[in-house]
């Protein structure tokens, strides 16, 4: 558990008691981008063990109390730094999930608000499928199938615990694991990403810009960066950003898959190098600063069962804190 998620355990139940106004004087930045992933009151199986997705009713609930202390722009507006009445909020979704064309779009269309859509190329029309959502997939058919965990005793020795646990930390380099484990137990993923339709399609893509979306780079497949050499990281940038400019979609950003945590200096400057329209990158590592200053940290809103103002709260908490350590900056190398 990292030091910020036992930091927000702590002081949640303190922050909760308290209006919004008693910590939006202490907000450190006028402009704020916030960063989902889905929307959904189905049982998504390929996400559930990822993170803590919101329902319809959840989403709708941040969204109305986003809009009475913020003001929602775009991202021009964004661009060219607009001034608002109130702090301005950018919203950003990442890894192109269906449910925002199904379900977010039509609920932010109704509202008037824009987002951007941060993809990931390679899976867009659902012809594979991206290896963390394959972990939670398998781990929920283990959980849901007695057989599958007999299956799976039989091979490892391990309880149900000790395989989920095992499961779930495949990373990025070895994620042939999942496949193997998937044929193994006979998990179908194509059929399934077929069946479910995953990810957005090039036409649901087109639309959503139509509509006044914005798409941009996620990278090619959701790589952890820091896992990656400098070529790799320029390789696996550079052709989520070619497809962006041949689709004729946002060539001006790019956000990190995961993390952009350890990232160095020379990854940025080569990258801004090769693409000269490129003007922002985004983390998310929350309420910080970054010594790149054209490398902008987003809010996580998918936090346990936090709603948006909970989360928003105890950010702002949590960055008072790092600034009086002088901990509030992410310093590359």
């Amino acid at each position: 558990m990292s030091i910020k998620t036992k930091f927000f355990r702590i002081i949640n139940p303190i922050t909760k008691r308290f209006s919004f106004e008693k910590f939006s004087g202490l907000l450190p930045f006028e402009n704020l981008i916030l960063v989902y992933h889905l929307v959904s009151d189905e049982d998504v199986k390929h996400v559930k063990h990822l993170f803590p997705y919101r329902s319809v009713k959840q989403f709708e609930k941040d969204i109305d109390f986003l809009s009475k202390h913020f003001e929602f722009i775009d991202w021009e507006d964004y661009l060219n730094k607009k001034k608002t009445s109130k702090p301005s909020i950018l919203l950003t979704f990442d890894d192109g999930y269906s449910e925002f064309y199904n379900v977010i779009a039509p609920i932010l269309i109704k509202k008037g608000i824009f987002a951007i859509n941060y993809i990931n190329p390679k899976f867009i029309d659902n012809n594979e499928m991206m290896w963390r959502n394959k972990a939670s997939l398998i781990v929920s058919e283990i959980i849901e199938n007695e057989n599958l965990q007999d299956k799976m005793y039989k091979l490892t020795g391990d309880e149900l615990k000790e395989i989920i646990s095992s499961i779930l930390s495949i990373n990025f380099e070895n994620q042939n694991q999942l496949d193997e484990i998937a044929t193994n137990l006979e998990i179908d993923i194509k059929n399934y990403i077929k069946t479910n339709s995953v990810y957005l399609t090039k036409d649901q893509l087109q639309q959503l810009k139509n509509d006044g979306f914005g798409i941009a780079s996620h990278g090619w497949d959701h790589p952890l960066y820091n896992q990656l050499s400098l070529q790799e990281q320029i390789k696996n940038t550079q052709k989520s950003l070619d497809y962006m400019d041949e689709n004729l979609f946002f060539i001006d950003s790019f956000a990190f898959p995961f993390t952009d945590h350890l990232v160095e200096n020379q990854f940025f400057d080569l990258i801004s190098n090769h693409n000269p329209d490129l003007k922002f990158t985004f983390g998310a590592a929350g309420l910080k600063l970054d010594s790149n200053e054209k490398n902008i940290q987003r809010i996580p809103i998918e936090i346990r069962n936090y709603s948006a103002e909970q989360i928003l709260k105890n950010e702002i908490i949590y960055y008072q804190f790092l600034k009086s350590i002088s901990k509030n900056m992410i310093n590359r190398s």
